[in-house]
């Protein structure tokens, strides 16, 4: 079909509901005054593949763990307003102000820009990157090996603010509270302030606990201006909220040319005798590298499509997202942000889901990125080699590092998000039963062979093993992809995804000829579980697939997947009827409001956490690529996914960045950024584009 669809104009309802979203339309440090809390919106995420920080669009720094993504927080005002420390750098207090966030172009260095009539202030913030290709890039623990030295990552971070017209006066404050705010610290300020002069930087600042100690440094760029123009920048030791330590604040004024960068860093005193002199060109440089690092990154993507801003940044965040030393991918690079403002669904999703690989392994190797998808495809090849339990199951996730043991705990002295409780950190679901990432990981394998490069013999033995695991407990109840803390179901979901992990091992097996013994018992277990689906899946009173065969009236729009994954055509009649039930409102017995799309009715769905949730990203890229498929052969289903994408992107923040879930205000909640949302983001796109333009968008 060659012919694009026009998008239909959105609903007044719609646009009423789009609020917030947007910088520049509100007053950020305003947003921040009423609650204490900005909008999970408005932030950016920075990284360098270790760990990362969420930036807001006031100037603070409201999240970061280090030195890397399961590590313990450092700063996460985020989670609590008073005791979570963070590290802000703004124009002076009172100064009605115009804000804006972008990255620079084809990068994940973030620039926030404050607008005044007296003057403009840019502050960008990163965490280096060598440029180059560095396949064994290691960490320099001091952080300060020579510049020329590709294959060594600075563990810093950068905040760099600089006066582009006019001047003004800037607050910086930074706060750190060590170990989730449990641990007390010391504060040293290392220099003479008293005789310091205009443009020099000779302090250091030591925040000290028992397991961690950071410094912090300063530059001073003075550009054009004569030395006495130059800032006077100078810290003070300041008490804040927490009794955990002090602070440091300094005030200063940048004019036109002027700027200051600053470093956080691990802080090693027996290493000050190599220590690298920090000069204005040297932070110059290294952001130079980072810059070129990620436009290099960035450029080989095959996308070529329409939405190709959009997609590029998901892929951007989706590259933030990865572990480096061992490929794993988090699900987000957050903790306990609420799915319901004041709720109790707030989960630990810094770890790695057996459920992403197949999506993050097609993504990455349709997009041109065969280096991801090898490392990820390692991490979980390893996986299901040796980290299987005694009896053949498979965990559902691992940490960064492929560990299994992730004990769930409670923060009680932490507030949560807008009083969101209970914090949580580490997850309880980790040795949960989800027969579902099977279908998953079998897929993995599958398009992993297909695309990228073909498996081993090994891995094909590793296969035959999972897949005689799969024949012996496909008929077994289990918690499936939402993770219910209830009782076990058959969940539909979970049935679709066995059967694809037994056709995959058939087709994988018939593709490269591998011996397969179990040959005519795999087929008859895909047939058995095929017909299970169909006769005790699909509602024929009601019209389509439901949740599981004990909740047989309740809709799930997880059902979505079945003609992503072939388990059914997408214009098959059962699967249409699917559709058109899902689309219907919720009070219509449907999933979708406003062109959002819910998981389940959570009212009538005991899954055993309680509390309400949001619309889910992920599920509505799914039903735009649903609809999507079935428009290959009926073109209303294709102008319906176009205007609902179309939609959809509008609940994206500045950045294009989405949580895990939209609210009915249209604000975003939950983790952020979600890689399952970016994911299914450029699936859908992907597809869009084929079905659309007969072109696939390559």
């Amino acid at each position: 079909m060659n012919s694009t669809p026009t998008p239909a104009p959105a609903s007044s309802e719609q646009h009423e509901e789009r609020r917030g979203s947007k910088t520049g339309n509100h007053d950020p440090t305003a947003m921040r005054s009423a609650t204490g809390y900005m909008p999970i919106e408005y932030y950016g995420l920075i990284g360098n593949m270790r760990t990362c920080a969420l930036v807001a669009t006031d100037g603070g720094i409201d999240y970061m763990c280090w030195p890397e993504f399961d590590s313990p927080s450092v700063f996460c005002r985020i989670l609590d307003k008073n005791k979570g420390g963070y590290f802000a750098i703004t124009p002076r207090k009172g100064l009605n102000l115009t804000t804006k966030q972008q990255y620079l172009p084809s990068s994940n260095i973030l620039q926030t820009r404050y607008i005044h009539e007296d003057g403009v202030l840019n502050l960008t913030d990163f965490f280096p990157r060598p440029n180059g290709k560095s396949p064994l890039l290691q960490v320099d623990p001091s952080g300060r090996a020579p510049i020329d030295n590709r294959k060594v990552l600075k563990r810093w971070l950068v905040r760099r603010v600089e006066c582009t017209r006019g001047e003004i006066d800037v607050d910086v404050e930074v706060f750190p509270a060590f170990n989730y705010a449990q641990d007390e610290h010391t504060t040293d300020i290392l220099g003479h302030k008293h005789d310091l002069e205009a443009g020099e930087t000779r302090q250091r600042i030591i925040f000290r606990s028992k397991s961690l100690t950071l410094e912090l440094s300063a530059t001073i760029d003075c550009g054009d201006s004569p030395e006495h123009e130059c800032p006077l920048l100078i810290f003070h030791k300041k008490n804040g909220h927490s009794a955990l330590g002090m602070g440091v604040t300094a005030q200063f004024r940048l004019r036109e040319g002027q700027a200051v960068s600053f470093i956080l860093r691990d802080h090693l005193p027996e290493d000050t005798s190599k220590e690298e002199h920090m000069t204005t060109a040297l932070i110059d440089q290294i952001q130079k590298d980072t810059q070129s690092f990620w436009f290099n990154w960035i450029s080989k993507s095959r996308y070529k499509g329409r939405w190709r801003e959009i997609v590029a940044r998901s892929l951007m965040i989706l590259k933030l997202l990865t572990y480096e030393p061992t490929g794993a991918i988090i699900a987000a690079p957050t903790f306990s942000l609420p799915e319901d403002i004041g709720g109790v669904r707030n989960w630990d999703y810094r770890f790695s889901w057996v459920r992403d690989a197949s999506f993050t392994i097609y993504i990455f190797l349709r997009m041109g990125f065969s280096e991801e998808a090898e490392a990820y495809m390692n991490f979980i090849s390893d996986r299901f080699k040796y980290s299987r339990q005694p009896n053949g199951a498979l965990p559902i996730m691992f940490s960064i590092r492929g560990e299994t043991d992730l004990p769930e705990i409670e923060l009680d002295h932490l507030d949560g998000y807008q009083g969101s409780r209970p914090v949580r950190i580490g997850n309880g679901a980790a040795l949960h039963k989800q027969l579902d990432i099977y279908g998953e990981l079998m897929d993995a394998v599958y398009l992993y062979n297909k695309y990228g490069k073909p498996v081993s013999y090994d891995t094909w033995l590793a296969v035959r093993e999972v897949t005689d695991f799969v024949c012996g407990i496909w008929q077994e109840d289990d918690m499936s992809i939402w993770e219910v803390r209830g009782k076990t179901q058959n969940f539909v979901y979970s049935k679709i995804m066995l059967w694809v992990a037994v056709d995959r091992a058939l087709r994988l097996s018939e593709k490269r000829i591998f011996p397969c013994p179990n040959r005519h018992k795999w087929q008859a277990v895909r047939d058995q579980i095929y017909e299970d689906v169909m006769d005790r899946g699909y509602n024929k009173q009601m019209k389509c697939f439901i949740q599981s065969y004990e909740q047989n009236e309740i809709l799930d729009s997880a059902v979505l997947i079945a003609p992503l994954v072939f388990f059914i055509a997408p214009n098959d009649p059962r699967f249409t009827n699917t559709l058109e039930q899902i689309l219907k409102p919720p009070e219509k017995g449907g999933l979708t409001s406003t062109g959002l799309v819910y998981r389940y009715n959570w009212l009538k769905s005991d899954d055993g956490v309680g509390g309400r949730e949001g619309a889910f990203s992920m599920c509505t890229f799914w039903l735009v690529e649903a609809l999507t498929r079935a428009g290959a052969y009926d073109k209303k289903y294709l102008i319906r996914a176009t205007n609902l994408f179309e939609n959809m992107l509008s609940y994206g923040n500045h950045l294009h960045m989405f949580s895990e879930e939209i609210a009915r205000s249209g604000e975003q909640l939950g983790n952020t950024p979600q890689a399952f949302s970016h994911l299914a983001l450029i699936s859908a796109a992907f597809n869009l584009d084929r079905v659309t333009s007969g072109s696939g968008g390559l």
